[in-house]
């Protein structure tokens, strides 16, 4: 049997595109890694504040986000120092303009100690963000409920839920842009194996993950569990909500695409097949059955050509009117699966919506008809017949329509999630976008460089097709001579190319019909098999010593009556199929020009899948704008202004038990007030210990106020305190803390506060 190995063009798209998957799976490591920490709807202040030591309990505790989130009943609990729940368990929703705050209620008369805050919300773009932190009513307690590991959006479920997000991209981008390249760029690849392949995988792993993602909501926005995805009534809420509606529509969607893809490579694919000869080719036989059947078939096809004439016609206009729907249909399922993303997404909250979620869709079908018709280019230069000149040039201008989309709508979403040009290198989102835009340049690099190979093609497109012509006339007479020579082994020919036709390579190429006439005498002349290097096995005697007078074989039979054996039938088709398969490659790989083409396209597909990779983990990062205003709102390192302010700051004098951490509370953290300050020095284990010497100082620096020094009082073991402190100006203070722990050791540590 004829064996082939992996051809080094093969070695060469697989050793890419490990190359690729490598890369992505480095950028998923390096950046979905964080994604738990990166929710969009951020926490910008809570009554009572993080850390602060409060007079009296308060009637509710209060947080307030950066932009809107779904909350339920249990989405904030109060816990008190032993850990027991003790708010009131109705969520207050006290939301106001664009003022996003709920709160939680607490009964009259809690006791005096340090109390744990726990919430957790799903942010207005679908994907979940929790916390927790303490105060302390009257003064901190010696025990505190422990705050919890908030894994919410994380662990294993949040790395599937990743996987999908990423998967469900890459389905939409081969579904959308696979027919898109058939419908736009070449019809023909409607028949192609593996054209049909990828656009049916494309909606196969979209709708896969589709159902993954629904399934997923539950542990992914609650507990984490992964058990918890087969929870009928977690399923139930998920479906209600806005991410869940956008699932369940997408699901709809893809029905509708089915159907799409059904009519695309069934009635659309059939109206692109070539017309049938008119008139068979005649069985071998005498000569004047020869001519008669000739005759026959010219008669016939004389016959039928006007009937040919008008059934061209007809095929004609139904292919423009089914391609005129299935384009419209096309992009309005296109857009209607887009959408599922623009509405649950990004796009659906913060600045300007209802100009971002239709600029998204765009965004999105730009991506898809570009990268997902660069895979279908892909599949066609590697797996299936050449590729037409003009296919390849009217993929090429609207993969350059596809860029100028792109362009526009990024621009616009950049301007939109990053805000200023400092944000694009102070934040995770705008270093992500920086790469993004970085590897989309060399995308379009590696288009241009497709774009020459693709003006070298048609240069030689003319030479070659008459080359072509000439090889084929000069071919015809020697095929004549050997269908004349081999008619009297007709019968044990077409018994083997019925056997080449069940196995499938038998093809009506005359050519190839002259190789199969060769090798099949050269394997009747031994008598035996073929082996890989082509010679024959066994006796290799002709026929005539062999065979016992009176025409009869050593078998006893007639040399008339010798039926073919089809093992050897099917075994001889099998290497026929193989020789004219690496007859193709050959005959492939020998056009540079066409080659050239391959290689570049590859590596577009390659940097494609890093960029697909890229952008959903963007889609996973909180925007730089609401990053940049959380800060901003914090301060830097405290919580907001006109609040206590809480600050904890480690220490190491360098000595013998020089380590230990400071507290310090600020109340109420206003200019213009008398503020009071609370200050514990605790060892690593947490426990209060005494030092010799603590000082704190205030300075505005961008004021030139100060130092302003505050001496705290002694108040018991490890605690300081100092009341009357006035802070004249509003803004970002740095304050100083020194402490010494022995006549030598000593350290100043510094840190910024925001006074309101």
């Amino acid at each position: 049997m004829v064996t082939t190995g992996l051809g080094p063009r093969r070695s060469a798209v697989l050793r890419l595109l490990v190359v690729a998957v490598a890369l992505a799976g480095a950028l998923i490591g390096a950046l979905g890694g964080a994604a738990p920490a990166s929710a969009h709807a951020a926490l910008t202040g809570s009554t009572p504040a993080q850390g602060s030591v409060v007079d009296q309990a308060p009637e509710q505790v209060t947080l307030t986000f950066s932009e809107g989130v779904a909350m339920g009943d249990n989405s904030i609990r109060v816990l008190d120092p032993q850990g027991k729940r003790v708010d009131r368990g109705k969520l207050r929703n006290l939301c106001s303009d664009s003022i996003v705050k709920y709160g939680a209620g607490l009964p009259p008369g809690l006791r005096d100690g340090t109390y744990t805050v726990t919430w957790q919300a799903v942010s207005a773009d679908s994907h979940p963000v929790a916390g927790a932190f303490t105060f302390s009513v009257g003064a901190p307690s010696k025990t505190a409920a422990p705050v919890p590991e908030q894994k919410v959006g994380g662990g294993l479920t949040g790395a599937l839920y990743g996987i999908a997000r990423y998967l469900a991209y890459a389905g939409f981008v081969l579904l959308v842009g696979g027919a898109a390249f058939v419908l736009a760029c070449r019809p023909a690849a409607a028949l192609v194996r593996s054209v049909q392949r990828l656009v049916v995988q494309g909606w196969a792993l979209l709708a896969g993950t589709t159902i993954a993602m629904l399934l997923l909501r539950t542990p992914y926005t609650g507990s984490g569990d992964l058990a918890d995805a087969f929870d009928l009534a977690g399923l139930q809420q998920v479906l209600i909500t806005k991410p869940g509606a956008a699932l369940v529509s997408r699901l709809l969607l893809l029905a509708a695409a089915a159907l799409f893809v059904a009519v695309l490579f069934g009635t659309y694919a059939r109206l692109q097949e070539p017309a049938e000869e008119s008139a068979e080719e005649p069985e071998d036989g005498g000569p004047g059955e020869a001519g008669e059947a000739a005759t026959d078939g010219a008669e016939k096809a004389a016959e039928g050509a006007g009937q040919q004439a008008v059934n061209a016609a007809e095929q004609a206009r139904q292919r423009k009117d089914l391609t005129f729907g299935l384009g419209i249909g096309g992009v309005i399922v296109g857009a209607g699966l887009a959408a599922t993303w623009a509405l649950a997404e990004h796009a659906s909250t913060g600045l300007q919506p209802a100009v971002a979620m239709p600029v998204d869709v765009l965004h999105l079908l730009a991506v898809a008809t570009w990268l997902g018709g660069l895979a279908a280019l892909v599949v066609s230069l590697y797996w299936g017949p050449p590729v037409e000149r003009t296919a390849v040039r009217r993929f090429s201008r609207i993969a350059f329509g596809s860029v100028v989309v792109l362009v526009a709508t990024g621009v616009y979403q950049s301007w939109r999630q990053v805000g200023s040009w400092r944000a694009l290198t102070d934040t995770t989102y705008g270093w992500l976008l920086l790469l993004k835009a970085a590897l989309v340049v060399v995308l379009v690099g590696i288009a241009w460089v497709s774009r020459r190979w693709t003006g070298r093609l048609a240069e030689v497109q003319a030479a070659q097709a008459e080359a072509s012509a000439v090889r084929a006339a000069e071919a015809r007479p020697t095929e004549t001579q050997a269908s004349e020579t081999g008619s009297q082994d007709s019968e044990t020919q077409d018994s083997e190319a019925r056997a080449a036709e069940a196995d499938g390579a038998a093809e009506k190429d005359r050519k190839a019909e002259k190789a199969t006439v060769g090798v099949s005498a050269a394997a009747r002349t031994g008598n035996g098999i073929l082996t890989d290097s082509g010679a024959p096995t066994g006796d290799s005697a002709p026929a005539s010593d062999k065979a016992p007078a009176g025409g009869t074989t050593t078998d006893g039979e007639t040399a008339g009556e010798e039926a073919p054996d089809p093992a050897r039938a099917a075994q001889l088709a099998r290497q026929q199929a193989a020789l004219r398969t690496a007859r193709t490659k050959r005959e492939r790989d020998a056009d540079p020009e066409r080659l050239g083409l391959r290689r570049s396209v590859l590596a577009e597909a390659a940097v494609a899948v890093v960029v697909l990779v890229v952008t959903t983990v963007l889609t996973a990062t909180e925007p730089a704008r609401t990053e940049e205003a959380v800060k901003a709102t914090a301060g830097g390192q405290s919580t907001t202004g006109n609040q206590p302010q809480v600050l904890s700051i480690p220490f190491d004098t360098g000595g013998p038990h020089g380590k230990g951490t400071a507290r310090l509370d600020l109340d109420p953290g206003r200019s213009g007030s008398a503020n009071a300050l609370r200050l514990r020095i605790s060892d690593p284990s947490g426990k209060a210990v005494d030092v010799p010497e603590v000082k704190v100082s205030f300075t505005q620096k961008a004021k030139k106020i100060g130092p302003l020094p505050v001496v705290p009082k002694h108040a018991g073991k490890g605690h300081w305190r100092a009341n009357g402190i006035q802070l004249p100006v509003p803004g970002q203070w740095q304050l100083s803390l020194l402490v010494r722990t022995s006549d030598i050791d000593q350290v100043t540590e510094t840190k910024n506060v925001k006074i309101g």
